[in-house]
């Protein structure tokens, strides 16, 4: 992946993307005590197949899905969604994390996140960037 495939996909995302960072508390069964866990995901969506597909591509991670139309939606055209978890969800913040501007925030929460678990493996994330655009 290039420098500018990078900004470019930052400015998806700032533009159409979402990124779900959010703690709750979950229960498997009914008898089960609740225990807290996270939901870490990127997701952009749009009617434009070309361009996600061309995101998957190049990002190699997550999945690309179609979401039909509601009845009752304006547009009715098809729209294409790809989205990434987790690992990957870190993955891609650490490659788009110097030109995101909108969701920058929550990018960082998710990059906090995974280096207070890789404590003694804390990854630079300017070391990163450059071995990453080379």
């Amino acid at each position: 992946m290039t420098e500018i495939e990078a900004a470019y996909i930052a400015g998806l995302f700032d533009g159409e993307g979402c990124v779900t960072y959010k703690q709750y508390m979950k229960k498997r069964t009914k008898k089960e005590k609740a225990y807290s866990t996270w939901s870490i995901e990127l997701e952009i969506s749009m009617t434009d197949q070309s361009i996600i597909r061309w995101l998957h591509e190049v990002l190699k991670v997550g999945s690309v899905s179609k979401k039909p139309p509601h009845k009752t939606s304006m547009g009715r055209k098809m729209q294409w969604r790809w989205r990434c978890g987790y690992r990957d969800a870190y993955y891609v913040c650490l490659l788009i994390w110097p030109f995101a501007h909108i969701k920058l925030p929550k990018i960082d929460k998710i990059l906090k996140h995974y280096n207070n678990l890789l404590k003694n493996n804390v990854i630079d994330i300017r070391d990163y960037h450059k071995r990453s655009f080379k």
